[in-house]
């Protein structure tokens, strides 16, 4: 049989190397296998391989080399330096499926082996809008060579870091990236930390390199395919309207018995030269919620207590029953009921940056803490990622856009949030940004209270997925959507 698939693998230790090597050649399909030497191989430990010495697959150097060097109609590259065990029949099920669709790249389900135990790792399928850089192929990519080729010739910018996503985000311009809904292989996973102790890799400080290099690769992304903005974005008339108050920070809750209390506190303390309110939704809890909030209510008038008549809200739709109440101030502020503000002056520098930057929505930046308020890893959250000009751009490519998150409540009546638990911020945040201009704070107003009761403490893979998915879907409503605003101005 022909041998029409090369291999290029991360390098790791020999040993490994051998075992995926071995793996491979199971296959007939299989022709030369490269692997990318960190430094330490010999090629007298790795036989019947060529070793490559531009060391890491992240670079864009790197994937001239594996242009250079294969001469197969297919191209796999294997991202990971532990062993991989190929399924009966992976590279023959790869190929027709290329065939079959015209993929630039397909990718499929596969087994992770975590501290011993084989577990099922299904996959999401590709969208226009799965922008992330952390979207999860799995470790194997299996590339149509002649997407491969044309994407790398048209790489005019140098990456160390973002190599990879550049070349997956044009071949996607050209040609679909397909799943195939099927556990080919299996890998090993390192990397065995809880979800919510995953989330805020991409705006950990120590990241940082890394994140300059992705948003790069995402601006010429957006670029190619018409999908840019740029400023001069719209500004509100802070001055406008007559509401009963000039803010009010709303928080949905459920079931917190042991954190709204301090949440409330935290609002009530605030120092303001204005009105303010606090609307708390409660969405129907069933331990001692309920109580504490009527008895905090009884206490301080500003306090507004509501229990929604719908059963059917999510976080979103507790926001929107919030918003619509006429007792909404001018300004709607984020707290989430497990959470607390940083100091008593955090309402007042929010609707001061409301006045000065003229903008519909205004983020924050945090600070992570325990239960105890005790600072952890990675520390402060403060999103230096948005800028004023690409920040629109950026938003598109990570996960979240900080906290505490604030709007000009006349704006928010009309795009409304959708009623989601999961999300739900995001959506506004990028509907908002593409046309409106968007003030930041950089230092920290909010303390992040991580512990195991958080909503995104410890997701499996299944809802890990679900929550992926639907935030890929909404990055694709909002690329189609500025499409079409470039194309109706130009």
């Amino acid at each position: 049989m022909e041998k029409i698939v090369t291999c290029f693998l991360a390098g790791g230790e020999a040993a490994d190397v051998n075992l995926t090597v071995s793996g491979l050649r199971e296959s007939p399909l299989t022709g030369e296998i490269f692997v990318f030497n960190p430094g330490h191989l010999r090629q007298r430990d790795l036989p019947g391989v060529h070793l490559l010495e531009q060391g890491s697959l992240s670079a864009t150097e790197a994937l001239k080399e594996v242009v250079l060097r294969s001469s197969t109609p297919f191209t796999l590259l294997y991202t990971k330096p532990q062993p991989l065990i190929p399924g009966p029949w992976a590279l023959e099920r790869m190929t027709q499926v290329v065939g079959d669709t015209a993929a630039g790249l397909v990718y499929s389900d596969y087994y992770a082996m975590k501290e011993g135990k084989l577990q099922p790792n299904p996959v999401i399928d590709y969208h226009a809008g799965s922008l992330r850089d952390d979207f999860n192929f799995g470790s194997v990519w299996f590339y149509d060579t002649a997407a491969l080729e044309e994407a790398v010739a048209g790489m005019d910018k140098s990456f160390r870091y973002a190599a990879l996503y550049d070349l997956r985000l044009r071949v996607s311009q050209r040609r679909p990236l397909v799943r195939i809904p099927e556990y080919l292989y299996t890998e090993t996973e390192t990397d065995i930390r809880k979800s919510g102790e995953k989330q805020f890799d991409y705006v950990d400080p120590r990241n940082r390199a890394v994140q300059i290099e992705m948003e790069e690769a995402c601006t010429l992304h957006l670029a190619a395919i018409g999908a840019l903005v740029k400023p001069p974005f719209r500004e509100i008339n802070p001055d406008d309207g007559s509401f009963p108050c000039e803010a009010s920070v709303i928080i949905p809750v459920r079931n917190r018995e042991k954190t709204i209390e301090d949440a409330v506190r935290s609002v009530l303390s605030q120092k303001t030269r204005f009105d303010f309110n606090l609307i708390v939704v409660d969405n129907h809890s069933t331990d001692g919620t309920t109580s504490i909030l009527e008895w905090l209510a009884s206490e301080d008038p500003r306090l507004i207590h509501i229990m929604p008549q719908r059963n059917d809200l999510g976080i979103g739709g507790c926001w929107t029953t919030a918003i619509s109440d006429p007792r909404c101030g001018k300004f709607a502020i984020q707290l989430d009921s497990d959470d607390l503000y940083i100091d008593d002056q955090v309402v007042q520098t929010i609707v001061d940056t409301f006045y000065t930057e003229k903008c519909a929505m205004v983020v924050g930046s945090y600070q992570m803490v325990n239960f105890k308020l005790e600072e952890i890893p990675p520390g402060v959250i403060d999103h230096k990622e948005w800028t004023p000009d690409n920040g629109p751009n950026n938003a598109l490519r990570i996960n979240g856009l900080g906290a505490p998150r604030a709007f000009y409540t006349p704006l928010l009546r009309q795009v409304r949030i959708p009623n989601t638990s999961y999300g739900e911020d995001y959506a506004v945040g990028i509907r908002l940004s593409r046309t409106w201009r968007i003030g930041r704070i950089y230092k920290p107003l909010y303390l992040c209270r991580r512990w195991d009761e958080n909503s995104d403490a410890s997701l499996d893979v299944v809802k890990m997925n679900h929550h992926n998915l639907y935030k890929d879907r909404l990055r694709t409503y909002e690329l189609m959507a500025r499409i079409r605003l470039n194309q109706q101005g130009s």
